[in-house]
Formats: C-alpha cells, sequence, structure tokens
C-alpha cells in the first residue's frame, strides 16, 4: 500500500507546529477540513490525540494524530501485521526537500516508518512523487536526496527495505504526467542515473508510477514520442488508475480489457514488471469541492473486483491507493464506521464506512486487504466475488 505520512498537527513537537493535512489556514474546525474521512482514534493513547475544535455526541473532544509521533506509526505497522499487509511506499514529495521544516518532518516520519517496519516485520521503500516540484532542480533534487537517504538514514541498510531484481526498489511517481514537472530528458537521465549510472550503493530497481495512458500517450500522458522509451526504461510499470473509473462493469471491466491486459501483452516480451493500482473508493469534497463519496466503496467490493481483474489478467503484484489517504477518501485503514462517531460538526462532511447502508467495523478493508493478499499469493481460490461479509471472517 502507499503511505503518505503527511498529517502534522499544532502542538505534535515537529518543526512545522500546524494542522498539515486535515485542515486549512491551520484551523482545526470543520468549516477547514481537507480531509473526507476520519480516523478511528480509540486505540490511540491520550498523548498521540490533538485536540481539533470539534467534539463528539458526548461532548469529548474530537483528536486527530500526527505521523510524527513515533508510536502512532508503529501502531499503523501493527495493524499491517495483524492483517497480514505485506507493507507499504513511503510517499516522500520532492516539492517538499528545499524547505528545512517539511525535510525534517519528513525525515522524522521516515525514521518512524524504518522502526515500525522493523519492528513489525512489513517491508518498505521509498516513492518520490514529483508533484509540484521545481523542474530546473529535479533532478538534482532526487540525486542529492536519495544519497542523503542512503549515506546518512542509512535506510537500505535495513532488513525491511525491500528489494527487488537483487537491489534496492525505489519508485519515482510523476514523471510523465500531464501538468506534472519534468522533460523527457530528464526522465532519461534520472533513470539512466539510478539504474547504472550512480555509484553502486546508490542504484537502485526503478518503479515508475506513471499515466494510466503511458503506452497510447495521450489523455494523462505526456504526448512527446519520447516518452515511450522513458516508459519502457522502468524495472517495474505502476500505472495510475484513482478515479480512471467508478464502478464494476463498464468501470473497472473495461479498463481490464482496454488497459490491463494490453499493457500486460507490451510489458511481458520486454521482461519488464508490471504493478497495477486498485484503489477501495474516492471522495474529496473538503479538499476540492467534489461530491462526497464520489466513487461509492459498496463494502469492499468495487476494490475486489478490480483486484480479481487484475489476478485473472496475470499481475504478480498490486499497490493499493492507499493506506492513510484520507484527502481523497482511499484510506484502508481504521475508519470511523458509524456516522454518529464522527465529531457532531462534521456530520455531513465526511465519509463514513456505513455510508452505502452495510453495517462494516472500523477495520473492515484491513480485513478486506487481507484477503485480498491471500487471493494474490494463491492461498485462497481466485473467486470475483469478496469471500467474506461484514462481521464474518
Amino acid at each position: 500500500m502507499g503511505y503518505q505520512g503527511w498529517f502534522a498537527c499544532s502542538g505534535d513537537g515537529s518543526p512545522l507546529n500546524s494542522w498539515m493535512h486535515w485542515f486549512r489556514n491551520n484551523s482545526p474546525d470543520a468549516i477547514n477540513l481537507t480531509i473526507d474521512m476520519w480516523p478511528d482514534m480509540r486505540e490511540l493513547r491520550a498523548d498521540e490525540g490533538f485536540v481539533t475544535r470539534m467534539n463528539h455526541s458526548d461532548n469529548r473532544a474530537a483528536t486527530l494524530y500526527s505521523a510524527y509521533n513515533s508510536s502512532t506509526v508503529a501502531r499503523h505497522f501493527k495493524w499491517m501485521q495483524d492483517n497480514n499487509l505485506d507493507g507499504v511506499l513511503l510517499q516522500r514529495f520532492t516539492s517538499e526537500l528545499r524547505d528545512p521544516a517539511l525535510r525534517s518532518f519528513r525525515d522524522q516520519l521516515t525514521k518512524n516508518v524504518q522502526t515500525g517496519a522493523e519492528t513489525h516485520s512489513r517491508v518498505f521503500c521509498v516513492m518520490y512523487d514529483i508533484s509540484g516540484s521545481n523542474e530546473i532542480t529535479l533532478v538534482e533534487d532526487l540525486k542529492n536526496d536519495w544519497t542523503y537517504l542512503v549515506d546518512t538514514l542509512k535506510i537500505t541498510e535495513s532488513s525491511q527495505y525491500l528489494k527487488h531484481r537483487g537491489k534496492p526498489l525505489l519508485a519515482i511517481w510523476g514523471l510523465g504526467f500531464t501538468g506534472r514537472p519534468g522533460t523527457s530528458a530528464q526522465a532519461k537521465e534520472i533513470i539512466t542515473y539510478f539504474k547504472s549510472g550512480a555509484p553502486p550503493k546508490y542504484q537502485a530497481t526503478l518503479l515508475g508510477g506513471v499515466p494510466s495512458n503511458w503506452r497510447t500517450l495521450d489523455g494523462d500522458s505526456k504526448t512527446e514520442a519520447a516518452w515511450a522509451d522513458v516508459y519502457k526504461s522502468f524495472d517495474v510499470l505502476s500505472p495510475w488508475s484513482v478515479g480512471r473509473y467508478a464502478d464494476d462493469d463498464a468501470g473497472a471491466d473495461n479498463f481490464r480489457k482496454s488497459r490491463l491486459e494490453a499493457d500486460l501483452k507490451q510489458l511481458s516480451p520486454l521482461k519488464i514488471d508490471y504493478m497495477p493500482v486498485i484503489f477501495p473508493g474516492f471522495s474529496w469534497r473538503n479538499l476540492n469541492n467534489g461530491p462526497l463519496n464520489q466513487i461509492p466503496r459498496r463494502g469492499g467490493r468495487f476494490w475486489w473486483r478490480q483486484l480479481y481483474n487484475a489476478i485473472s489478467a496475470g499481475c504478480t503484484m498490486i499497490y493499493c491507493a492507499m493506506f492513510d489517504e484520507m484527502d481523497e477518501g482511499t484510506a484502508m485503514f481504521k475508519l470511523v464506521a458509524d456516522k454518529q462517531d464522527l465529531p457532531t460538526q462534521a456530520h455531513d462532511r465526511l465519509v463514513y464506512l456505513n455510508i452505502d447502508g452495510e453495517i462494516l467495523r472500523s477495520d473492515w478493508y484491513l480485513q478486506v486487504a487481507d484477503q485480498g493478499g491471500k487471493m494474490l499469493r494463491g492461498e485462497i481460490k481466485l473467486t470475483r466475488s469478496l469471500p467474506i461479509k461484514p462481521g464474518v471472517i
């Protein structure tokens, strides 16, 4: 799964000291919300909760967590272990690397993730997201930061850092997307450097988070012909599919036929691995003024159909977006299930797990993902239908 880890709170001890990715204007109230789902805070200790200006129906203060807190991140990895999830691709935004406070927060988050992965026997690796980066310094920023992560934080020396094809796995998300930085020449330079041009200790197996239309060079992909060679220079391709369809038959099934199967057919003879993206649903009312519950989850059945399609098409690895992404409503970790348990001021501004009319527990999507991992590994039979029902494991 992807792990954003970008949630900070005022008073969390970080150099940011602000409500990052929870609220606008550093104002922790309902009108300034940027998330569309609320995390289940019941298992967190009192010192892990940071008080907002909202309250629950019993007048308790509504609290949120900070990923700067190592105990909170470790608990997330415990949830992964409890549900047999393999691990995460940790998002690291190149646009933040020249800001001392943001970089310090991200560095501490990286340490927290490494500790959580080692404590709970999960894997992790870095996924750079180039969104919003300065194109002029993009190549330099990537090289310098990876050197720092390897030499100073020593993340690739961790027993739990994900390896693939004999090298540490490094993911770079965003090259080739319309509206994002990076020329095709810069992309070639980046890929060549990390695959073979860098000193050996900095070389990596490269995963590209690429546009869903990488093969056809249209839609969400830049159209310059040189991008075709760029995409096929990665060791692993992971086309972004979040929001590209919204239902099973006309959406996910059609995406399988038009994208998944054709992608695999082209990549297989090139010996390029393929890691499709699946997502549970989507909502970004508070972040982007979109419809609340824009793509309904339907109790996990939407996610399961995508998984079934990927495995039955021949995929052997899956990227789930995402473990903790509440801004776009794709989070899979423990979330508030019942409307009555949301902050009272935000009842009509947030998606709760039971919004589609089913009675689910806060950890339902971790249970669904557990079953999905079993199916991917061949531990249970391939089935088109979600094999568990609410309350039944």
